[in-house]
């Protein structure tokens, strides 16, 4: 499979050979111990090819970021570390003396420079300057200061620029991956906003079919009502208290039983506090049947139906009943009831 990471990793291999290819030519200056030269080359040679292309096995659930995958194995690593160290003083050897700066003995300079710049770009920057550093150290203890203009600073440039776009592509991966995150923050947020605009929408269309009719019959008669209308205006008014304080508390049964209370003369609050977010719909028809049921068989004055975030209990129905000295905060409790949370 082609692949711009394929084409890449092609390249580095081409241009690592293109920089050795140097010590395998001589010519009529033939080093000392040609063999050894060989055999530091197949050692570069096989490093290379392993820092380039080994890929670390797949974890089942990836820990790391996009980025971090490709990151060079740890003995990859420290192989690229040993041929640093070896191969400078290897070829350096075989040249024998004179022949330090001769161009197949200072092949290296290019060729380990490319090998720490390929283990800077799997993400090994410690290892890359370990390396970095043990060429500096070998080649100048065998050439001297001549290393420095024979490659050596170029070698230490590849690799610090090549630190310097790894620190670049880590940190435009990073502003992606947050990019994406508010791109989906924002979304989750539109569509939130989307749905509580429908559910606002049905709200108001529920309120105007039940406040309708009293609001035409109240601007019909000029705002003089008798007690029917009165009657009908409280009910009215409690139904939409109803619908918006606790919706998932109602259905048909538990409407038709709050509007009798209403109308026997009983004060109904209903507030849902957050007690049924997360419960099937099955489980509501449980609460919303027993709650309808405690309901018909209230005679409270006073009614509180009331949901909570509790590990047990779903709604809690308190009534109150009047006093001799009529209806007050002292009112004597006539019924107290918990609705379990139904369990599956």
């Amino acid at each position: 499979m082609i692949s711009v990471r394929n084409i890449l990793s092609g390249l580095a291999v081409a241009f690592s050979l293109y920089l050795a290819a140097r010590g395998l030519s001589w010519g009529e200056d033939a080093p000392r111990y040609p063999l050894i030269i060989v055999a530091a080359f197949a050692l570069y040679l096989v490093t290379t090819t392993l820092c380039t292309f080994w890929q670390p096995r797949k974890p089942d659930r990836p820990t790391h970021p996009a980025p971090r995958q490709s990151r060079l194995p740890r003995t990859a690593g420290i192989l690229a570390i040993a041929t640093a160290a070896i191969v400078p003083t290897a070829i350096s050897y075989s040249a024998g003396p004179g022949s330090y700066t001769a161009s197949y003995a200072t092949w290296y300079l290019g060729g380990i420079g490319a090998l720490m710049t390929i283990v800077m770009a799997r993400r090994r920057p410690w290892m890359a300057w370990s390396g970095t550093a043990l060429l500096a150290i070998g080649s100048i203890a065998w050439m001297g200061l001549d290393a420095l203009t024979l490659g050596l600073i170029g070698s230490i440039v590849w690799v610090f620029v090549a630190q310097l776009l790894v620190l670049s592509l880590d940190r435009a991966a990073r502003d992606t991956s947050q990019l994406a995150n508010l791109q989906t923050a924002a979304s989750a947020w539109q569509a939130s906003q989307v749905v509580r605009q429908r559910e606002r929408r049905v709200q108001v269309q529920e309120a105007l079919a039940i406040a309708g009719p009293v609001l035409t019959r109240t601007v019909a008669n000029r705002g003089v009502l008798d007690d029917a209308d009165r009657l009908e205006a409280r009910i009215a008014e409690g139904r939409l208290r109803d619908e918006l304080r606790g919706p998932r508390l109602l259905d048909d049964a538990v409407r038709a039983q709050l509007e009798l209370a209403r109308r026997r003369g009983a004060t109904v609050t209903v507030l849902d506090e957050g007690g049924l977010d997360g419960m099937d719909e099955a489980s509501l028809a449980v609460i919303r049947a027993e709650l309808a049921e405690t309901l018909r068989t209230s005679e409270s004055n006073r009614l509180y139906i009331r949901t909570a975030p509790h590990d047990s209990v779903a709604v809690t129905v308190v009534g109150r009943s009047e006093s001799d000295g009529g209806l007050s905060d002292e009112d004597a409790v006539d019924l107290w009831r918990e609705i379990v949370r139904p369990t599956n």
